[in-house]
């Protein structure tokens, strides 16, 4: 099986003096490799084809075969580490909670080891004495740990 510890080395050396970081890499028993990478730019073809092309150097077929797949994280995938969420700062967020509340906001800010994340949220209060509910927005900080997920929401 593919040394996945070898692998991200590989990748990092690769990507090294760049914007670019890594996502996620995945080995599978029967050797499948899928590399996440991302940017604050995002990550083109070229990238992607240059990294793949490293990868192949650094991985001897004949000595071991595997298949692999270099691609840059989905625009609509959960977020999952600090440069994703620092790139979608000022964007539009869908979280969904492990309780099932599905919240949409304007991400605001990270915490330094990506264990929270805040949000600021419209959202419908009314006040006492008063008739009808007024739209007021709200910063809500919550922790990674308490959400299935946080992606980027796409708005048309």
């Amino acid at each position: 099986m593919i040394d996945k510890q070898k692998l991200t080395e590989t990748i990092e050396g690769a990507i090294e003096g760049t914007d670019i970081f890594v996502v996620d890499v995945r080995v599978s028993p029967s050797n499948e490799i899928v590399v996440e990478l991302d940017s604050p730019e995002g990550v083109d073809i070229d990238t992607c084809v240059r990294i793949t092309r490293t990868i192949e150097e650094a991985f001897d077929r004949d000595v071991e075969d595997y298949e692999l797949e270099v691609g840059s994280a989905g625009l609509t995938a959960p977020m999952r580490v600090q440069g994703q969420f620092l790139k979608n700062i000022g964007n539009p967020v869908e979280v969904l909670t492990r309780d099932g509340r599905k919240l949409h906001g304007i991400l605001t800010a990270v915490a330094p080891d990506t264990s929270a994340f805040t949000i600021s949220m419209q959202v419908k209060e009314k006040e006492p004495g008063a008739k009808r509910p007024v739209t007021v927005n709200r910063e809500l900080t919550l922790p990674v740990a308490d959400c299935k997920y946080v992606r980027y929401e796409i708005k048309f």
